[in-house]
């Protein structure tokens, strides 16, 4: 799967650009900071995804003097083309078409285009609260199997649903609140179970790679371990009827998946308050690069990687270190600097110059 063909339009400080991609190289696109290379990637990431990466609302994706946002995309799979086109709207809906039908959930997108990122911001899943490592995990399961997007999707409903349902009830609720709350929990244990249980197999087969990865990029032995733990022990709807008097009380459900945490340790330390900001920042590189080649295996072709300022912080060591450990895979990378020496790029392209010549 590649991206073979993009434009926005207004999204963000891009006014228009329009530009073919290299089906399997590196294209660097280059520029000052503040010139919109991460807006470029943002945009093929939402393309893929229906959000920011950067976890920013869809009306701050438009150009501030525009009512709308367009990205247009086509991509390749095994010879199929599929387009993909998302119109962003200050006012009413927003959408998103692939091949010309709505996309309404993060499963219909995926058939169209799957993408591996990495930006500043991803230290917080090593670095940040559970929140972080659990969205992290989901979006890898999502990226590898269009089941379990919708397994995602499942969860995060009941929870919703199950959540307004504590906030009306109150700690005294009549009986047939009690019963539709029954309904809730069922649907919650048997989808948060399999959520819990494709997460603890997603890291077991994650952890392997990522301490191979994070040992190649820090050219160090450092020992980096994986491991998930549930917020619940046995039976997840035991476990709700049992707690259900507390989540009654708080008006809100206090165990689930949506309260698990991935551990991740660096020589036996918790890497969230142990390890440097350097070692953090590798270790999220390694997660990110682990779920791109776990990825690729499951899938059979890569997804396309999206590298954001990744040799910021990066000492001249590491980054030759890590353009080593870059798969063959249609990358998109970003840089305000020279590119260190070594990277191999099939385009380097000038985002005012891109600007420019679509104006």
């Amino acid at each position: 799967m590649f991206l073979v063909h993009l434009e926005i339009t207004g999204f963000r400080n891009l006014r228009h650009l329009a530009l073919d991609l290299d089906p399997e190289g590196t294209t660097a696109i280059v520029g000052p900071n503040g010139s919109g290379k991460t807006s470029l990637v943002e945009a093929v990431g939402y393309l893929a995804t229906q959000r920011s990466f950067r976890g920013a609302p869809r009306d701050a994706l438009i150009a501030r003097d525009s009512r709308s946002a367009v990205v247009r995309g086509l991509t390749d799979t095994d010879g199929r083309r599929v387009s993909i086109d998302a119109e962003l709207r200050r006012e009413g809906p927003s959408r998103t078409l692939v091949n010309r039908k709505p996309a309404r959930r993060r499963s219909d997108l995926l058939d169209g285009l799957r993408t591996t990122i990495f930006s500043p911001e991803d230290t917080e899943t090593v670095r940040g609260g559970p929140a972080a490592r659990r969205a992290f995990l989901d979006d890898v399961l999502a990226l590898c199997d269009v089941r379990q997007a919708a397994l995602v999707d499942e969860v995060e409903r009941v929870l919703r649903q199950r959540g307004a349902l504590l906030r009306q009830a109150g700690p005294r609720p009549p009986a047939d609140v009690l019963v539709t709350l029954d309904v809730w929990d069922d649907r919650l244990a048997r989808a948060g179970t399999a959520l819990a249980d494709a997460r603890d197999a997603l890291v077991r087969s994650l952890e392997p790679i990522a301490a191979r990865t994070y040992r190649a990029v820090a050219g160090r032995p450092d020992d980096l371990q994986l491991s998930y733990r549930r917020s619940w022990e046995g039976d997840l709807g035991a476990a709700l009827a049992a707690g259900r008097t507390d989540d009654l009380r708080r008006a809100a459900s206090l165990i689930g998946p949506h309260r698990d945490e991935m551990d991740v340790t660096l020589e036996g330390l918790p890497a969230r308050t142990h390890a440097s900001q350097g070692e953090q920042r590798t270790a999220a590189l390694a997660l990110t690069l682990a779920a791109h080649r776990l990825a690729t295996d499951q899938l059979g072709s890569p997804p396309v990687l999206l590298l954001d300022d990744v040799f910021s912080e990066l000492d001249p060591e590491r980054s030759a270190l890590l353009t080593a450990s870059l798969p063959a895979a249609q990358t998109l990378l970003t840089t305000a600097s020279p590119l260190p020496s070594g990277v191999a790029t099939a385009q380097v392209l000038d985002i005012r110059v891109l600007q420019e010549g679509a104006a």
